[in-house]
Order: C-alpha cells, then sequence, then structure tokens
C-alpha cells in the first residue's frame, strides 16, 4: 500500500511540474496556438467553423461513421490507395475523407478543380461500383 501511494505521489508531482502555470513564458514569439493578426486576416476561417458546425448536425457523415466492419474497411483503404497514388491530384485531393459504412462510400472534402473532383468520384465508383458512392466533395474556393 506504502508502495502505490509513493507512486501517487511521485505521479502527482511530476504532472504538476507540468501544468501550464508552471512553464516559462515564450518570450519575443507571439503564442504557438494563436495565429498573429496577420495570420487571422490572411487564413479566412482557418478554423473551419462553419464546416465543422455543419458537420454536427447529424445529417452528414463525418469520420465516425467510418463502419469498423472488415469490409468496409477494406473498401476505404482501396478507395484512399487510389487517390493517394495518383500524383496529379493535389495535396487536398489526397487529403478528402473517404467514409465507408454498409458498402456505401461517401466522399467530402475540398479539391482544388472539377477534374480532382471527376477523378477521385471515378476511383471511388471503380473500387465502390457506381451506384454506392456519394459525391460530397466540394470545391476548393480561393483565398
Amino acid at each position: 500500500m506504502e508502495a502505490k501511494a509513493r507512486a501517487f505521489l511521485i505521479a502527482a508531482v511530476l504532472l504538476a511540474g507540468c501544468s501550464e502555470k508552471n512553464r516559462p513564458a515564450n518570450r519575443g514569439a507571439p503564442d504557438a496556438g494563436q495565429p498573429s493578426a496577420r495570420q487571422a486576416d490572411c487564413a479566412g476561417d482557418a478554423t473551419n467553423t462553419a464546416r465543422n458546425e455543419r458537420d454536427r448536425d447529424g445529417v452528414n457523415p463525418t469520420a465516425d461513421d467510418q463502419s469498423e466492419s472488415k469490409q468496409d474497411i477494406d473498401i476505404a483503404a482501396k478507395v484512399r490507395r487510389a487517390v493517394v497514388s495518383d500524383k496529379s491530384l493535389s495535396t487536398n485531393a489526397h487529403n478528402v475523407k473517404i467514409i465507408t459504412n454498409e458498402g456505401q462510400v461517401t466522399l467530402r472534402g475540398p479539391v482544388d478543380s472539377e477534374a480532382e473532383k471527376e477523378a477521385i468520384v471515378a476511383k471511388a465508383k471503380e473500387v465502390a461500383g457506381d451506384d454506392r458512392v456519394v459525391d460530397e466533395l466540394e470545391l476548393k474556393t480561393a483565398p
């Protein structure tokens, strides 16, 4: 029992030492967690607040809706490999959300062009089937 109490005490001391109040101020540099005024002006809504609020409505699928069945995981992985292996696609296109549930693939996120959107949808249809793909891809708006 005494060993457990000692371990608890040591853990508490270590955690207290790691708290924000005990860290030295980052003098001369802006807070790493907050963008500078210039960054905020240039970035628009860098936090995607509006998009995040829309995703909380329960209507649109999110990454949390990805099924854990082996078949759905395999389908999502095959679509992801097909998208990422296409080096002509942008980073945005490589990072679209691919959500598979009961064999239905939903594609979400921004892409740089209509051509990218069509290419990703075609890859998903090749893997899952023409009638098993829901296209919710968005064209990226210029800053």
